[in-house]
Order: structure tokens, then C-alpha cells, then sequence
């Protein structure tokens, strides 16, 4: 079966809910659905870590099942989140010009879906 991650872009909380969801159940299927948080969706990762957020349980869920690879290194800097993304245990990745690269998991066979 192919594995498949997404890319999150998009800073949109109602956005988001849908990548949290699709990746858990794509997990439960043995589809992959792990998630690469870039642009500016990574400023929602301090806030999605806050207990009072309507996010926060589908992702710590996401969290605790290893299926958010890291967030985007330029971007977290770019924005101004690096030291908040980092102290969430979220790996900031980039290894593409300081951006995670899709390439990477195209190679090792996944499909890349973007939010």
C-alpha cells in the first residue's frame, strides 16, 4: 500500500482541522499520513499545543502517533515561531534551501498531498 504524507501550508485553523483528521485516519489505514507543517501553518503549532484550543486534541492525537514529521525550519524562522515550534518537540526540517523537500518522499515512494 502507498504511503502518504501531507504538506500543510495554510495558517487557516479550519483548514488545519482537515489535515489533522485526513492523517489520523489515513494512520489508522496504513496509508502513511504523516504531515510536514510549512508556510504559515507552522504559526499554529503553539497555538494547537494550548489545552483551551478547539485543535489541541487532534494534535496531540497526531503528536502522539509520530505522524508530524516537523515543521518547515525557514518558515518557523521567517515568522517568527522557531523557539515556539522547537519547544513543542516539533523538529524543524529543511532540507531544501532550509524547506522540507517533497522530493525526499516522492523518492521513498509516498504520495504528497498539500493543504
Amino acid at each position: 500500500m502507498t504511503k502518504t504524507v501531507i504538506f500543510a501550508f495554510r495558517g487557516d485553523p479550519m483548514c488545519f482541522v482537515h489535515v489533522l483528521l485526513h492523517g489520523l485516519e489515513m494512520a489508522a489505514k496504513g496509508m502513511g499520513g504523516e504531515i510536514i507543517i510549512e508556510g504559515d501553518a507552522v504559526k499554529l503549532v503553539s497555538e494547537m499545543a494550548k489545552p483551551g484550543h478547539f485543535l489541541h486534541q487532534l494534535y496531540v492525537k497526531a503528536k502522539t502517533q509520530g505522524l508530524i514529521l516537523g515543521a518547515c525550519r525557514a518558515c518557523s524562522t521567517k515568522l517568527g515561531v522557531a523557539q515556539a515550534v522547537a519547544a513543542e518537540n516539533v523538529a524543524l526540517i529543511g532540507e531544501m534551501s532550509g524547506h522540507p523537500s517533497m522530493s525526499a518522499y516522492l523518492e521513498k515512494g509516498f504520495n504528497v498531498i498539500t493543504f
